[in-house]
């Protein structure tokens, strides 16, 4: 593939000219220190693709005709290119600055960390690779081609609605049609169609403080009435605030970021209070099912009997994070306007990803990857508990009944973002907490642990090096 890749990449690049001579096999395995077949297999699929032609007794040439229809112009030169970008105010053209804000920033190469207490990424050790293979190369066969090569416009894979409305929400306590669930790439791309069609300049938002940044930013781009509601060890606290609110969101299963639980009767109270004020409830219900400690409670959707709670789920948490597929349950009415503006943005969610998802859920092996998880969980979230007991014994968290994170608060003069760095040379990845703060001057001495990614062998030896690392940072 990289002989074949540079080589194409010659010829369009107009670095090899038409019938020009190319080495033999024999002398390009030789400088390329590779077996004289892998070249030959090279060679043959260039020539099947047009890109060379055989010439007996006298070698491979670039074909004649070779990249015609997709041969790239000249370059410019780099100054030319700089010149002309020069040349506009973009600045001035922008309607919107999302570049401006501040979002949550992980290392790519988190995996190259020896501790890597990082949220959002997952144990390759515990997903089932096999299983996951056999449903993709089900999806890529004959019977589901149509399926997946199609383009289905605003419609979604009817086995994944499907198994999401049978398998998936009734664990939640949620009934619903086909057309009241709508796949989405992600969560995130659920709450930014949500926020497009619910949210103007004039709405008053009600969020979370501490709270998710990405859809405190998304909020933020569209309306100038944002309100940070603070929460407690029972999650989003009732306030003056959403006497006025008309939409509010939570994360009441996990409380992002503090992983505090809503119990039951101030669902009600929340709910109850959206009837009485006629607001709408925006519920991410992420990590519902790692609880730890007792039975998940209800989900906000299930208890709404009024259509005053919309519900956002996502597969890439049980999953993985780079699969981006989610999706949003809500009125009939909400749902085709919201599968319209999908359209318009990216039509619909791959329908490759939607099907092998389809089958990994029809076939169990997403019931028993829950099952490993949950167990692997508990595990580590024990363990890190202990751990944190041990070397933190004057640190302030707020209860824990599950999810994949500890919110910890460090010492009054703890700066967590310089903890973060001095970590970091010890191969230790923390999240600094003020970035999930919204209200100016946060408080800087919160960081999140999270144990989704890292072996539970190294969790206990992780956690008492980060203490040390702060005792030597206030020595």
């Amino acid at each position: 593939m990289q002989i074949r890749e540079a080589l194409v990449s010659a010829i369009l690049d107009q670095q090899l000219a038409r019938e020009e001579p190319i080495p033999s096999t024999r002398k390009m395995a030789k400088s390329l220190s590779v077996s004289r077949n892998t070249v030959v297999l090279a060679y043959q699929g260039l020539l099947d693709d047009g890109f060379l032609m055989a010439k007996e007794r006298s070698g491979y040439y670039v074909a004649e005709k070779a990249g015609l229809d997709t041969a790239l112009p000249k370059r410019s030169s780099p100054a030319k290119l700089n010149g002309a970008n020069d040349a506009i105010d973009w600045a001035s053209r922008f309607k919107k600055n999302p570049g401006n804000q501040e979002n949550i920033s992980k290392p790519l190469n988190w995996q190259s960390y020896t501790y890597p207490f990082i949220y959002g990424q997952v144990d390759h050790t515990l997903f089932p690779v096999a299983e996951w293979r056999d449903c993709t190369r089900q999806a890529l066969g004959k019977k589901w081609l149509g399926t997946w090569t199609n383009d289905t416009w605003a419609h979604d894979d009817p086995m994944l609605v499907e198994h999401i409305r049978r398998r998936i929400l009734p664990r939640r306590g949620i009934m619903a049609s086909d057309d009241e669930i709508l796949i989405t790439l992600g969560a995130q791309n659920a709450l930014y169609l949500l926020a497009s069609l619910l949210v103007d300049e004039t709405t008053r938002v009600v969020m979370e403080e501490p709270g998710y940044p990405d859809v405190r930013n998304i909020f933020q781009l569209k309306s100038k009435h944002v309100a940070l509601v603070p929460v407690d060890e029972h999650g989003l606290t009732l306030n003056s605030d959403l006497n006025n609110a008309q939409i509010v969101f939570t994360t009441p299963s996990h409380q992002f970021p503090t992983t505090a639980t809503m119990p039951i009767e101030r669902r009600m109270a929340l709910l109850k209070l959206a009837v009485a004020r006629d607001f709408i409830i925006i519920e991410d219900d992420y990590e519902f099912e790692t609880n730890y400690v007792n039975e998940p409670c209800p989900a906000l959707k299930s208890l709404d009997d009024k259509g005053h709670v919309i519900y956002v789920g996502s597969l890439s948490k049980s999953l993985f994070p780079g699969l981006r597929l989610g999706f949003m349950v809500g009125p009939k009415k909400l749902i085709a306007e919201a599968r319209a503006l999908r359209r318009l943005m990216v039509r619909h969610a791959p329908n490759n990803n939607q099907r092998t998802a389809a089958l990994f859920l029809s076939l169990g092996h997403h019931d028993t990857l829950i099952r490993r998880l949950h167990r692997a969980y508990r595990t580590r979230w024990e363990i890190m508990g202990q751990a944190l007991e041990q070397h933190f014994p004057a640190s302030s968290r707020l209860p824990s009944f599950g999810g994949t994170s500890f919110w910890v608060r460090g010492p009054a003069d703890l700066d967590s973002e310089v903890l973060a760095k001095a970590a970091a040379a010890k191969s230790i990845l923390i999240e600094p907490g003020r970035i999930n703060f919204g209200r100016k001057n946060p408080p800087r001495n919160y960081f999140r642990l999270a144990f989704s990614s890292i072996d539970e062998k190294k969790i206990i030896q992780g956690v008492k090096l980060l203490a040390e690392t702060i005792n030597d940072a206030r020595a």
